[in-house]
């Protein structure tokens, strides 16, 4: 039966716009409302209680939307809320995102990868399980992102202060040998041309879950057979927590993507 309810997707701003990107390309056909919060972000340094009640809030929010699937594009969110997201609506899925700790552990040559995420990403039980599983014979190095989250809110990705922001936290990495960055945040890879800057000339991948997230999408709409008709008119829609100008900000920054 096909579904051409749209697909909610959730961040505390504009971070999760990695993630509509990529569903959007490899499901053209699918509608798309995202929801950036923008009045709490960012949810870096916050309560897990505070964080799971935005959450909440959010969806409950995009349900009453008519979406037919949530995807909780905030590496923050979904350590501190997805369980409780998952229990309070059992009826629909719910994507949750996971730094790519496993594809990183398991292709480093060096044996250290390093992992750029919030504080509370790094702190959560979803992430400290995943290091326990596949980290045998590999160091994980675990940096906090210090102001990538505001830069990106600012729109200020390709300013000098993001290059320095962006050096000051990954020039310390060589020391330790690292061969893979995990970027553990979907804001992180509006970043991701500034932080190739820093590692050119070395052999260090770059590595984020948007297209991993897009494959779990899909195959999500296939096992409950929720995709939208073939040559369907997909739209893109924005929703905020926070004023117009945000919404129109958050729509402006996805057109240009």
């Amino acid at each position: 039966m096909k579904n051409n309810a749209p697909i909610g997707v959730y961040d505390s701003g504009f971070g999760g716009l990695s993630v509509w990107r990529e569903i959007r390309r490899r499901l053209p056909d699918e509608s798309l409302l995202y929801l950036g919060d923008g009045k709490n972000c960012p949810y870096g340094g916050r309560s897990k209680e505070e964080i799971t009640t935005f959450a909440m809030a959010a969806v409950e929010r995009l349900v009453k939307e008519g979406v037919k699937m949530v995807v909780v594009g905030c590496n923050t969110a979904t350590a501190a809320a997805v369980s409780a997201l998952r229990e309070h609506w059992s009826n629909i899925p719910i994507v949750g995102l996971e730094p790519a700790v496993k594809p990183a552990c398991l292709t480093t040559k060096t044996g250290h990868i390093a992992v750029l995420a919030t504080e509370h990403s790094l702190a959560g039980d979803m992430f400290l399980s995943t290091v326990a599983r596949y980290n045998k014979d590999v160091d994980v190095h675990k940096v906090v992102g210090r102001g990538f989250v505001e830069i990106v809110e600012a729109d200020m990705e390709h300013s000098d202060m993001a290059a320095e922001a962006v050096r000051g936290v990954v020039e310390p990495l060589f020391e330790f040998n690292v061969d893979k960055i995990v970027l553990g945040c979907t804001h992180y890879p509006f970043l991701k041309p500034q932080i190739e800057r820093v590692v050119a000339g070395r052999d260090i991948d770059i590595i984020d879950s948007g297209e991993a997230v897009a494959r779990r999408v899909e195959w999500l709409l296939d096992r409950y057979d929720m995709r939208a008709e073939q040559g369907a008119v997909a739209t893109y829609s924005f929703i905020t927590f926070a004023d117009e100008e945000y919404r129109q900000r958050l729509e402006r920054k996805a057109m240009q993507i």
